[in-house]
């Protein structure tokens, strides 16, 4: 019938252009199958934005040199009903697809910038949080409006608020994009270059950009004590970094050998599960609180300071960073 044909054709279309131009396909159940799961997440997704059912857990950096969380990551997490916590990875490309994410996005920045207001009111000692920005929340969006925005509702400083951009945003960023993050720089917002590393960026695009952190993917940190071509570009990025003035972050470290090799080559700042796991607010704020700090150097074959949480505070490690 009519309806199947056309519903075929537009399953067949859509595999087609994930395959790139001048392509074709024939329809299979895995599509079908494929198609109405992706239907299915899209409508729970819309229903998840109206009914409030995301949430935000935070990972700590800490600074090499005194061993202290200087800052947080907000990683975004769906309690979906019926499924419990469910990882960005297995989402944020859906939210991405349907558009969503601009509007999931703006409510990330507003709820990290309530956050950091509460805990300032309660006495926490705030420190910086970095949230994740879709190059769709430059494109479709008004992310200077939706930053300006929350940072004079919850009149927290502008420096306490990061935004974390992905590479591939250095080599796609327009005009706009430049003025946009050059004017909320301006106003005391810091802007870090995710995942770096992973891309095709070059000099000419960083010195574009108003950038103030270097993220290393985690990919070159997994491998840095067992493959010398990873350890190369981890050395490299750091010293690029530091020669244009930039502050380097290590995600993603695991083990006490990944540490021992960052600090004995002066990187800044590290993320990973050697400190702690992304944690609900609460339990991260029991963790600022205690002030937990990296064993120092002659320990860091100890066990990891900060003890893990239950498993529903817990994410995969490697955890996609949105």
């Amino acid at each position: 019938d009519t309806e199947t044909l056309l519903k075929y054709a537009d399953t067949a279309m859509y595999q087609a252009k994930q395959g790139g131009r001048d392509a074709f396909q024939f329809v299979t159940s895995a599509m079908n199958a494929e198609v109405s799961h992706r239907r299915d997440l899209e409508t729970a997704l819309r229903q998840a934005v109206k009914n409030g059912e995301f949430v935000l857990h935070y990972q700590p950096k800490v600074q090499l040199a005194g061993g202290h969380v200087v800052g947080l990551e907000a990683l975004l997490r769906w309690d979906r009903p019926g499924y419990g916590l469910v990882p960005p990875s297995e989402f944020v490309y859906a939210l991405e697809e349907c558009g969503l994410i601009v509007e999931v996005g703006r409510w990330v920045i507003a709820a990290a910038c309530e956050q950091i207001r509460d805990w300032i009111r309660r006495g926490v000692n705030p420190v910086q949080v970095s949230v994740n920005v879709s190059p769709r929340q430059f494109l479709k969006g008004d992310l200077q409006g939706d930053v300006l925005l929350a940072l004079d509702t919850y009149e927290i400083p502008a420096h306490l608020l990061e935004l974390e951009l992905t590479e591939t945003l250095l080599t796609t960023g327009t005009d706009f994009t430049i003025t946009a993050l050059r004017n909320l720089k301006a106003v005391g917002v810091q802007i870090s270059i995710d995942d770096f590393g992973t891309g095709y960026s070059s000099l000419a695009y960083l010195r574009r950009f108003p950038i103030d952190k270097l993220k290393i993917d985690l990919s070159f940190i997994h491998e840095i004590t067992h493959s010398s071509d990873a350890a190369a570009i981890a050395l490299a990025i750091i010293q690029m970094g530091h020669s244009l003035n930039l502050e380097v972050i290590a995600e993603g470290v695991e083990t006490a050998s990944q540490l021992a090799y960052l600090r004995r080559h002066q990187c800044d700042q590290i993320q990973g599960y050697y400190f702690s796991p992304p944690l609900a607010a609460p339990r991260l704020e029991q963790l600022l609180l205690a002030g937990t700090r990296l064993p120092a150097p002659e320990r860091e074959s100890a066990v990891p300071p900060a003890p893990l949480p239950p498993a529903d505070d817990v994410a995969q490690a490697g955890d996609a960073t949105y």
